[in-house]
């Protein structure tokens, strides 16, 4: 059974990504985990909650209970939650839960206006998009789960065999019956040997995928991708 993981700081973005995980789950027949981390000292929330430990944890265990039955009602009892609330490190709790659970996707939320000015990502959320190993979902702020279509995957064709994971790509593709959008971006747009063996490379381990390749040039990377994903609804 295929289990999502969604992080939870109480907020009102991180409640429309449980809102979010929620629909997928019922769209995928899938679990939902909902896990929060609370460490002291206390870090800013925009939920506020208790002080000391033990009021921290009886507080965060009424706010988990209420976000739970919020979800159940939403989603008419069809999807199976469970509930963690945890002490500590929040990336290193989160990893250790993925470990345990081995999620199809971890979903967190995001706040931000558009890609072209950015999105603001909390710290934790920054954090665990570079370093998470697991398949992580950034949910916007007012973002509603309906249909995933196109996947973007952003690519420098350097070492595809050990860099891409191919297998999970795949699962993700045909569980929403999606469509692949390989972006390669850069200051300067020079076609070169690597590159074409590269994505040819990446072509042939996704056999049986529908792919559309796509190169651009943006002096800034990563506002080049997000400007592509906005303008192409990835």
């Amino acid at each position: 059974m295929k289990t999502i993981i969604v992080a939870t700081d109480f907020s009102s973005a991180a409640k429309n990504a449980a809102e979010y995980a929620a629909a997928m789950a019922l769209s995928l027949n899938a679990n939902l985990h909902l896990l929060h981390v609370y460490e002291i000292p206390v870090v800013y929330m925009e939920v506020p909650i208790a002080t000391t430990e033990a009021d921290m944890a009886e507080s965060s265990e009424e706010l988990m209970k209420e976000l739970k039955e919020g979800l159940m009602s939403k989603t008419g009892n069809k999807v199976k939650i469970e509930t963690g609330v945890k002490i500590g490190s929040f990336f290193s709790e989160l990893e250790a839960v993925c470990e345990s659970i081995e999620p199809y996707a971890v979903v967190m939320g995001s706040q931000g206006t558009t890609a072209a000015v950015r999105l603001l990502f909390g710290s934790h959320t920054v954090y665990a998009m570079k370093h998470l190993i697991w398949p992580l979902i950034t949910v916007p702020q007012g973002a509603k789960f309906s249909a995933i279509r196109k996947i973007g995957l952003a690519c420098d064709f350097d070492d595809v065999d050990s860099t891409i994971p191919v297998d999970e790509i795949k699962t993700l593709l045909w569980d929403f019956n999606a469509e692949l959008y390989v972006l390669n971006t850069g200051k300067h747009r020079e076609f070169n040997p690597e590159i074409i063996f590269g994505s040819a490379r990446l072509r042939g381990k996704l056999k049986g995928v529908i792919i559309h390749d796509h190169f651009i040039t943006n002096d800034d990377v990563d506002e080049g991708i997000m400007e592509f994903t906005e303008k192409n609804q990835i």
